[in-house]
């Protein structure tokens, strides 16, 4: 039976997966996004293409009014001066259309890591969410657990293409769950169109197994004919300085870096990987299917 489901962040890396692939299914989509020059390929499939922020409480009400489920997630803001005020601010909205609206099923983009609540940078902020969102009485939440995903990679192409070297702030030989989104965008829309939670609860999506970011970067290296590819933990004073010319605010960063030197304390190893939690792409097909193709653009 089709279904009638909002998609917010349709644009992102997550959210326009889902979308496409709800779409594709034949569900009636309302995708929500604040620039939506991407959505108008949509229009023709059964989407409602609705230009609005997420802390818009008047629009994400109306968009969550006779729906059947939402995906909802809480988006980094590179700008904000209190990263932590900010997302409490985003949540609070949240809920404010979740319960003006009446909607009943929700699946919540959260991540690894978010059974914590301090060290470990923005996933701070995505725990306190889950907590929030299941206070709410008669909705059903399922928090979407997800690992590492492995598109973060391509954010440090540049540096592969230009330096011949790969490198974060984080240590390298420290194995972390990697995934990639587009398993995790197919665990979320099965969720949406099946409505099959009840209550509130915790699902891990952890790839196919854990990966360190030498592993990954040889990887890289292999297939972009660079066997010997090194991976370089960038100092934090270097890291925080390249962000920060980028036009991202302090504490946003003191946030983002905090994630990825936190990963050695093994905050991201929590969830108990089981048969249920592994997906199936490797980090070989992503590489080839994804990364190669826009590495060789550059």
């Amino acid at each position: 039976m089709k279904k009638k489901i909002v998609v917010l962040g349709a644009t992102g890396t997550v959210g326009s997966k889902v979308a496409e692939i709800l779409l594709n299914e034949g569900h009636q989509v309302t995708l929500m996004a604040r620039h939506t020059d991407k959505l108008e390929k949509y229009r023709g499939q059964e989407a409602t293409i609705l230009a609005g922020d997420i802390l818009d409480a008047q629009t994400l009400t109306k968009a969550f009014q006779k729906a059947d489920s939402a995906f909802v997630l809480l988006p980094d803001n590179v700008q904000a001066e209190n990263t932590r005020a900010y997302q409490r601010h985003v949540t609070s909205v949240l809920i404010e259309a979740i319960e003006a609206s009446g909607i009943r099923y929700l699946v919540n983009m959260s991540s690894l890591g978010s059974h914590m609540h301090e060290g470990n940078g923005i996933m701070a902020g995505t725990g306190e969410q889950e907590v929030r969102l299941n206070q709410l009485e008669h909705v059903n939440v399922l928090h979407i657990r997800s690992a590492y995903f492995m598109e973060n990679f391509l954010r440090t192409m540049g540096l592969v293409k230009n330096r011949g070297i790969n490198g974060t702030p984080a240590v390298g030989d420290h194995a972390i769950p990697m995934v990639a989104t587009w398993d995790v965008a197919r665990v979320i829309a099965g969720h949406l169109a099946r409505l099959d939670f009840t209550g509130k609860r915790v699902e891990a999506v952890m790839g196919p197994r854990d990966y360190t970011y030498q592993e990954f970067t040889s990887l890289i290296g292999k297939a972009i004919g660079q066997p010997e590819l090194p991976y370089v933990q960038v100092p934090v004073a270097q890291a925080k300085e390249v962000f920060l010319s980028n036009g991202f605010s302090e504490d946003f960063v003191d946030n983002l870096i905090e994630m990825g030197t936190a990963v050695e304390t093994g905050f991201m190893n929590y969830q108990q990987r089981e048969t249920s939690t592994v997906t199936p792409t490797p980090a070989e097909a992503f590489i080839q299917e994804v990364y190669v193709p826009i590495y060789n653009k550059l």
